[in-house]
């Protein structure tokens, strides 16, 4: 899910690392909700009755959050990179995967299907694998001009990119099991795909 708040405009804010002040709202980050909630006008009316007011809701939200979730993920790959938790490349990505030091794998979402499904073989269900970026925007981070695997140790920096992963595949959804670019694997938590799926919760609200 993904927290929102409401500036002082009354404009919704996306706050992705949770950690703006104010009541938060929280929404499913699925791609089709958002939009076909926006386009008919539901998401405003949902945000303006959690909010308790009027509550403008920016145009081009999905494409602004999946903006925002791909500059997150490349900056946490490189604190990664930089603390010696990631590696890039076929053969030091694939002997991480092979002595369980890689636990986070993530690919080029443009990579070969073929590479990529033999860079996996034998990995079975020991490591979660997403492909959330580009070999070119997974190459910036290594100072490369394309990286197709990149394999990350375990740990609080692993656990947030595989989040930050998953809210990414859930925006790119169009269905409820096919990513409209870039998803690998499915996240754990889906939404109906109904207007009326789209209901904020408040902070601390249970349910």
């Amino acid at each position: 899910m993904i927290r929102f708040v409401v500036g002082p405009d009354r404009t919704l804010v996306p706050d992705l690392a949770a950690t703006l002040p104010g009541r938060g709202f929280w929404l499913s980050a699925r791609g089709d909700v958002l939009e076909t909630a926006r386009v008919q006008g539901g998401l405003g009316r949902a945000f303006a009755r959690a909010a308790r007011g009027p509550v403008t809701v920016p145009p081009d939200l999905p494409a602004l959050l999946e903006v925002a979730l791909v500059r997150r993920i490349g900056e946490l790959l490189g604190l990664a990179r930089r603390a010696g938790q990631a590696v890039a490349g076929f053969d030091k990505a694939r002997e991480w995967l092979r002595t369980g030091r890689g636990r986070l794998i993530l690919q080029a979402a443009d990579g070969s299907a073929a590479e990529r499904a033999r860079f996996l073989s034998g990995a079975g269900d020991r490591v979660a694998v997403w492909a959330p970026l580009s070999a070119a925007a997974l190459g910036r981070v290594f100072g490369r001009d394309h990286v197709v695997h990149v394999a990350i140790a375990p740990g609080r920096l692993a656990e947030r990119l595989a989040i930050e992963a998953e809210r990414l595949d859930g925006l790119r959804r169009i269905g409820d099991d096919e990513p409209a670019a870039g998803g690998e694997t499915g996240g754990n938590e889906r939404m109906d795909g109904r207007v009326n799926a789209a209901r904020p919760q408040v902070d601390g609200a249970s349910g």
